[in-house]
């Protein structure tokens, strides 16, 4: 099949190597919620190879995170598993010390942003990093005209998608037991939010 392909994630995924291959140095397992095309899995797992990366996604895109996995040939990367929120955590089969997801939390619906953090609470050992990527506003505003924008584009696709609120987040947060440890201004009015299990 011929391989999905996200210009985005070319994009930023330089920028987020930076700052993973720090918060991630001592990791051993990574959970990748949301592998979308599988280019982000890839890439990080070609520059971080000490680490095991754990794919997930809905069934739909696994075909073309496998397209991805089958050219690259690496052995750290492994296939996906099913992640969707509606339902159970993903299934590992290894124990899992950080997680990644890039470009969910706008794209799902809120009460699948809150099982996200009640299954970080639930499913994360103490200690854990948490890497989020993606846009939010502060204080209620967006942050640029083009993520203004974007909101418009999202709720247009799903009334219940859109920017989230950063306050929100940290609540969310909190009461999962994560402590921020870093908010990384990123490349295109994104940010990347770092966590650890308390």
């Amino acid at each position: 099949m011929n391989k999905p392909f996200s210009q985005a994630c070319e994009n930023n995924k330089q920028a987020i190597l930076n700052i993973l291959s720090k918060v991630f140095s001592n990791t051993n397992h990574v959970l990748e919620i949301g592998s979308g095309t599988g280019q982000h899995a890839i890439f990080f797992g070609q520059h971080l190879p000490h680490i095991t990366w754990q794919t997930s996604d809905l069934a739909i895109n696994h075909p073309g995170i496998n397209a991805w996995l089958d050219e690259a040939d690496l052995t750290n990367i492994q296939r996906p598993i099913i992640a969707d929120l509606n339902n159970s955590w993903p299934a590992c089969t290894q124990p899992i010390d950080a997680i990644y997801t890039a470009n969910t939390l706008h794209i799902i619906s809120w009460p699948l942003v809150v099982n996200f953090f009640e299954g970080l609470a639930q499913n994360l050992p103490s200690q854990a990093n948490i890497c989020i990527y993606g846009p939010f506003n502060y204080q209620g505003k967006f942050t640029s005209e083009s993520n203004a924008n974007f909101d418009i584009w999202l709720k247009e696709r799903d009334s219940q998608s859109g920017i989230r609120d950063i306050e929100a987040i940290l609540t969310l947060a909190n009461t999962a037991g994560l402590k921020l440890i870093d908010d990384h201004v990123m490349p295109a009015n994104n940010r990347l939010l770092v966590f650890s299990k308390i």
